[in-house]
């Protein structure tokens, strides 16, 4: 590289939104600096490769994708998830320049600048108020904090990114704020436990506006609610203070929307995932919060095939599937992960047992989700327009998160932008999505 050409850093990001975050706060930085971000390997003087490391498939997809950055490029920096366990990229990869964890800004720079100093110091004005974004123009994912205090039996999160880190209230609603003025529509508002939220601060108030604030879940819901967008609320635990959160839904400051990772519904394979054992409760809650607030949707992952998870007790996952009623379900076999104490559990289940129940689950679902989406038919929806092509409109409505759930399906060609809120009615509805016309009186 000439010493008057701009160093250009290649980028490569995988995994979940809360490591999409970290990626967008790395390019912002490597931007901010005057680094150029090429699209290609061959354009770059190194690539850096932003890890996933949760499960075996994530580490494979990993290790493939810094393998085909070092054939393509040979220079090669690693960091995320994976990055917290270097010994495994280190035997991998040897070649790999240097390897950090994850929301690890500091190093993944001091790494760069080691290899490519910057080409002048950081002129934060330089970038877009909210610095670089990864997902399209009218939605954003909003982290709110790291790590996790629970130790559930089959996860390692805490070994990867740390116990509870909650960020400054007043610093998330600045982000917020600044992220809508850009053109944001929807906030997806991310962590590894939303509802834990300034537990390790105490809930200590902050500043937002001029006025204090304190710290938890419930004060930065309402504070969201005051920005023209909508406001998602991803990766909630069944806590009893989320009953608060609803009368919110129900008066239409954040959307009617739980993402509540609830892993199953037999209470001894909860007790040994280390998870909360009370299904009736959370049965009573749920049907309690869809009395304050009937638009609400659920949406909820589960695990099956867990060591020593018996017929009967996947029965009792079952019906409580079918007890619940979920919009939107998510289900996966057990993985063993490296390091999850659940690998020492005696009794594993067989792998074609574990993927006979996954399409067992997932059936009776597909019955739970098309009768939901058909009352649907009829009903007028604001819906957020996604893309739009030549001859079909994609877009979603409430009760779709990007990526993850449904979409609502316009046919025909009509003058729309991404980012747009129309209305629509609802004319058919399938396992997934909806169809719909907009509405033209």
């Amino acid at each position: 590289m000439s010493m008057t050409q701009t160093p250009k850093i290649g980028f490569v990001s995988l995994g979940c939104p809360k490591a999409t975050v970290d990626s967008e706060r790395i390019l912002t930085q490597l931007r901010a600096e005057g680094y150029g971000i090429p699209p290609s390997y061959e354009d770059a003087d190194l690539v850096i490769v932003n890890t996933c490391g949760f499960i075996d498939d994530a580490v494979e997809e990993s290790l493939d994708a810094i393998g085909e950055a070092l054939h393509a490029n040979g220079r090669v920096i690693v960091t995320g998830c994976l990055g917290a366990r270097a010994e495994i990229v280190r035997k991998a990869h040897p070649e790999v320049l240097a390897v950090t964890g994850p929301h690890a800004l500091d190093e993944v720079m001091a790494a760069v600048h080691a290899q490519l100093p910057a080409p002048h110091d950081p002129f934060v004005s330089l970038v877009p108020p909210q610095g670089v974004k990864l997902t399209p123009r009218h939605f954003a994912y909003l982290k709110i904090s790291e790590g996790c205090n629970h130790r559930c039996s089959f996860c390692i999160i805490p070994s990867l990114r740390g116990d509870l880190a909650s960020r400054p209230i007043g610093e998330v609603l600045a982000e917020a704020e600044r992220l809508v003025e850009s053109g944001v529509r929807e906030l997806l508002v991310i962590s590894q436990d939303t509802s834990a939220y300034g537990l390790d601060l105490r809930y200590r108030p902050d500043f937002w506006r001029g006025r204090p604030i304190k710290t938890d879940t419930l004060n930065l819901a309402r504070a969201l609610g005051e920005l023209p967008a909508w406001v998602r609320l991803h990766y909630v635990y069944p806590y009893p203070h989320v009953d608060a959160l609803i009368p919110l839904m129900a008066e239409g400051l954040i959307l009617p929307y739980l993402d509540m990772p609830l892993q199953h519904g037999s209470e001894p394979i909860l007790r040994a995932m280390r998870r909360p054992a009370a299904t009736e409760k959370v049965l009573d809650r749920l049907s309690r919060w869809r009395e304050q607030c009937p638009d609400l949707v659920m949406r909820s992952t589960f695990i099956v095939g867990f060591p020593g998870e018996t017929e009967a007790e996947f029965e009792e996952l079952l019906d409580f599937l079918r007890a619940a009623q979920l919009d939107r379900v998510g289900c996966f076999p057990y993985s063993p992960v490296e390091g999850a104490t659940a690998n020492a559990l005696p009794d594993p289940v067989p792998e074609p047992v574990k993927l006979e129940r996954v399409e067992r689950f997932m059936a009776v679902q597909a019955e739970i989700s098309r009768s939901k989406l058909a009352e649907r038919i009829g009903q007028r929806l604001t819906v957020l327009v996604d893309e739009v092509g030549e001859d079909e409109v994609i877009a979603r409505s409430y009760a779709d998160a990007p990526e993850i759930d449904g979409e609502v399906i316009i046919a025909g060609a009509w003058e729309l932008d991404p980012g747009d809120f129309i209305e629509v009615e609802i004319t058919d509805a399938g396992e997934h999505d909806l169809w719909a016309q907009p509405v033209t009186d």
